[in-house]
């Protein structure tokens, strides 16, 4: 698999990610070590991650798989931290809650360092340079290789990358933001996919299969394995599943069918080969 520089920085990462927001929940061990290991041996390096992703069960199942099913030095870790599980506050991108969430995730993951770490969301009630200090901490300390962000909107994205380029003392450049994208949520080429092109900071897109529609999974109905059925994600997939959507996902269809090629890899295709 071809790897990629992350932005304009020197880390690389396979232009395929293995994304892991079920693991823990509607993915078990067994199934994760196979997705694991498939990724692994397809030449992926890219491991996202996150430390709400099954409530932790992500990040502790990752751990239990790295250097028993693939070595820790062929990957690179992605993790997030800043969402928080309180209806009163979803997010947190206090300097006390980061560090003390990027310890918990290292000691679930096993590990001593991740080699990309995102806030996850922008706190509006946090100053945004105290946020990034915990970044600058985090990255000064050893425990993060490279940093970025996710969920930022544009002008968000643009305040936190200049930030770290203009303010006085040693800053880490962001490497990457992470957004939803695909052929059903184009929103981000609206203005963060032109910041992030402009200020040299890494895409990752998120859920590049319409969280599973463009699969063509739905166009018969809901499979009850699938996640449009699962209590939990049901509310995650729904939105998806209107008559605009069936119109893409139907000419995704169509399309795969004359290059000879399934659904999934022509929505894939799509979004690794756009901009950034």
């Amino acid at each position: 698999m071809e790897q990629r520089h992350l932005g304009r920085t020197g880390l690389r990462v396979s232009r395929i990610g293995l994304g892991t927001l079920t693991w823990g929940r509607d993915t078990d061990e067994h199934d994760a070590a196979d997705q694991l290991k498939a990724f692994w041996d397809a030449g992926g390096t890219l491991v996202d991650t996150a430390d709400v992703y099954g409530g932790g069960e992500a990040e502790l199942m990752l751990g239990q798989l790295l250097d028993s099913l693939v070595p820790r030095e062929d990957l690179v870790i992605s993790t997030k931290a800043g969402n928080v599980p309180d209806p009163y506050r979803r997010v947190n991108g206090s300097r006390g809650h980061l560090l003390a969430a990027l310890d918990a995730s290292l000691e679930r993951l096993g590990t001593d360092h991740v080699d990309l770490w995102q806030v996850h969301a922008f706190d509006p009630q946090t100053p945004l340079e105290e946020t990034l200090q915990a970044v600058d901490l985090a990255v000064s300390s050893g425990r993060v290789r490279y940093a970025g962000v996710s969920n930022f909107c544009g002008w968000q994205l643009a305040k936190a990358a200049t930030w770290q380029l203009a303010a006085p003392g040693v800053r880490t450049r962001l490497a990457s933001t992470q957004m939803e994208y695909s052929l059903l949520q184009r929103g981000i080429e609206r203005e963060v996919l032109p910041a992030a092109l402009d200020l040299g900071i890494g895409v990752l897109p998120s859920s590049p299969l319409g969280r599973g529609v463009l699969t063509g999974k739905y166009r018969q109905g809901t499979p009850s394995d699938s996640r449009g059925a699962s209590e939990l994600l049901a509310p995650f997939v729904e939105p998806y599943l209107d008559d605009a959507a069936a119109r893409i996902t139907d000419a995704v269809a169509t399309a795969a069918d004359g290059l000879a090629t399934s659904p999934l890899q022509v929505a894939l295709a799509w979004v690794r080969d756009r901009p950034g």
